[in-house]
């Protein structure tokens, strides 16, 4: 007869080290999912801040040099567009402002019903970033703008003046103006 006593304690692990083996490896499974479920999250998050950026794009249009309309604004009709950090020149009664161009005109911008309801309020000097619907300018808006009691009857001979105007869908100020003569001055020392 053989004898067997030495393996008995042997036999007897297998099953609790089997279980502990599955236990483990349930473990090492589950860990693996909670990783690629946060891996999952990131990712959605990172489409989503993708996504917004570029929603924020498209509601700012094309950002246009100031001098791309200055003289001629007809190409970009019924495209959205933005002027960035642009100098109020003057109100509009509370339709809009005028802003100074850089050949020293002005250019319209009207603001839109929302940005009337925010109740954006531009000074004169104010620096700006507007966004918004370029649009030919006729005599009937004019005349809606007098009849609705956003411009006066002096303001819309003025605005008649303008052949297109910016229907602004966001306005942001963005600062003021340095004053005319300081621009060459910085740094200077006597």
């Amino acid at each position: 007869m053989r004898y067997n006593a030495s393996r008995r304690g042997a036999a007897s692990l297998g099953v609790p080290l089997m279980i502990a083996a599955f236990i483990v490896i349930g473990g090492f499974l589950y860990w693996l999912y909670l990783g690629a479920e946060n891996e999952r999250q990131l990712e959605l998050q990172e489409e989503a801040r993708i996504a917004a950026e570029r929603a924020e794009r498209d509601a700012m249009g094309e950002i246009l040099n100031p001098t791309a309309i200055q003289m001629d604004a007809s190409p970009y009709v019924g495209r959205i567009i933005s002027l960035e950090d642009v100098e109020v020149a003057s109100p509009l009664g509370t339709q809009g402002v005028w802003l100074d161009m850089p050949n020293g005109n002005p250019f319209l911008v009207s603001f839109d019903e929302g940005v009337k309801a925010e109740g954006v309020t531009l000074r004169s000097g104010q620096l700006a970033t507007v966004t918004g619907v370029m649009t030919a300018m006729s005599d009937s808006v004019a005349s809606a703008w007098v009849t609705t009691g956003s411009i006066s009857e002096g303001d819309r001979l003025a605005a008649e003046f303008a052949t297109h105007y910016l229907e602004a869908t966001r306005v942001r100020v963005t600062g003021t103006a340095p004053p005319e003569g300081d621009a060459g001055n910085a740094g200077g020392g006597n």
